[in-house]
C-alpha cells in the first residue's frame, strides 16, 4: 500500500465487530498499536492504541485511544470539536489505565503498519462505541460512559 496517508474517513463507516485474534491480520473489534497522524499535519503523528471499527477498501478504520480523562475538560474538548467515549481498561495499556476513544475522527490505518496487537474489546463496549460514532456522524447525542 502507498505510504501516503489519504486523510481521515468522512461519513458514517460500516461498523462491525469481527475480531480474529489468531489471524495475523488485524480486524475490527481489536485494539492495536499504529501510527496516528496529527489532524493538523498528516506528515507528523505518533504511535498510539487504536480501536479498529471497520474497513474502507484496503484500509482499516479506527479510533484513536487515550488514557487522558477528557471528562475533566469536556467543555474545552467540545469547543475544540473533539468527542470522546469511555471504554474502560484493557491489555493495550500496560499500566491498566482506563481509556477513552475519540469518536468523531475516523482514522485510516494501513494493516501492514500495525505495530502490535493489544486486545479484543468487549462486544458490548464495542457496540456502545459504534453507536456513539453513528450518533455523532448524524448529529445526535450519545452516552459518553457506557462502561
Amino acid at each position: 500500500m502507498d505510504d501516503t496517508y489519504p486523510g481521515d474517513f468522512a461519513g458514517t463507516p460500516e461498523l462491525q465487530w469481527a475480531p480474529t485474534p489468531d489471524d495475523p491480520t488485524p480486524s475490527p473489534g481489536e485494539v492495536v498499536w499504529a501510527w496516528v497522524p496529527y489532524e493538523e499535519d498528516h506528515s507528523q503523528g505518533k504511535d498510539r492504541p487504536v480501536l479498529l471499527i471497520g474497513t474502507d477498501g484496503e484500509w482499516l478504520l479506527g479510533l484513536q485511544l487515550t488514557s487522558s480523562d477528557h471528562d475533566l475538560d469536556a467543555e474545552q474538548e467540545a469547543r475544540a470539536g473533539r468527542r470522546w467515549i469511555d471504554i474502560g481498561s484493557g491489555a493495550w495499556d500496560s499500566k491498566g489505565r482506563r481509556s477513552e476513544a475519540r469518536i468523531n475522527r475516523v482514522l485510516r490505518v494501513d494493516p501492514a503498519a500495525v505495530r502490535r496487537d493489544g486486545a479484543v474489546l468487549d462486544e458490548q463496549v464495542f457496540t456502545a462505541v459504534t453507536d456513539a460514532v453513528r450518533a455523532v456522524a448524524e448529529g445526535r447525542s450519545y452516552d459518553d460512559d457506557p462502561v
